[in-house]
């Protein structure tokens, strides 16, 4: 059981954790407004992560699979969403005083990951790849989604981190600019990538 709960948490650090929607608004955010201020954000984020997890739990595969139109629908939605996002990153204002009220914030987080097609492509694979060995299917469900949940809550709180750590190397309005653009840039390659894939 111990192997296939260590598999489960690697393959999930490198599905959630790789470069994506959530976690380069999380680091574009994390370099705009630091770490502290951030963490409404990335709390928005695991709790739209958590609806996903409970989603694909309950059987989100088995209706989309019997209405594939609901899934395209669900992945524009979803990505002009994260398109707003990316935009609102990229325009914030930068260096005033009230630069923190474009700030993405909880609610920014939470329908950025309940829109993002990654993250229920990442989660319906990780259900329906590794099967936790015990008798019974709801619990090793219930074990998959706290693992996956938790190496969650660990690779994205390091995403906001390691933006925090740029924010002092791009404290100028002009620097802050350009990175807060180039992550608004990679979001939108991500959600490309990822309608394309799906």
């Amino acid at each position: 059981m111990l192997e296939v709960v260590f598999s489960l948490a690697i393959t999930t650090v490198l599905l959630l954790g790789s470069p994506g929607p959530a976690p380069l608004a999380l680091a574009a955010t994390g370099a705009s407004y630091g770490f502290r201020l951030g963490l409404s954000f990335l709390t928005g984020i695991l709790c739209g992560l958590a609806v996903v997890i409970l989603s694909a739990a309950v059987g989100i595969a088995a209706l989309i699979n019997a209405a594939p139109d609901l899934k395209h629908v669900c992945q524009l939605f979803g990505a002009a969403y994260i398109l707003f996002i990316a935009c609102k990153i990229a325009m914030a204002p930068v260096a005033t005083s009230s630069s923190t009220l474009n700030m993405p914030v909880f609610r920014d987080g939470f329908i950025l990951n309940l829109m993002n097609p990654k993250a229920y492509a990442a989660v319906l694979a990780l259900f329906t790849q590794y099967t936790i060995p015990v008798e019974s299917n709801w619990l090793a469900t219930l074990i998959s989604a706290c693992v996956v949940f938790t190496v969650a809550v660990v690779v994205d709180t390091i995403w906001l981190g390691l933006g925090g750590i740029l924010k002092p190397i791009f404290a100028s309005p002009k620097q802050a600019r350009v990175l807060r653009v180039i992550f608004a840039i990679l979001m939108i390659a991500a959600v490309i990538y990822a309608v394309e894939q799906g």
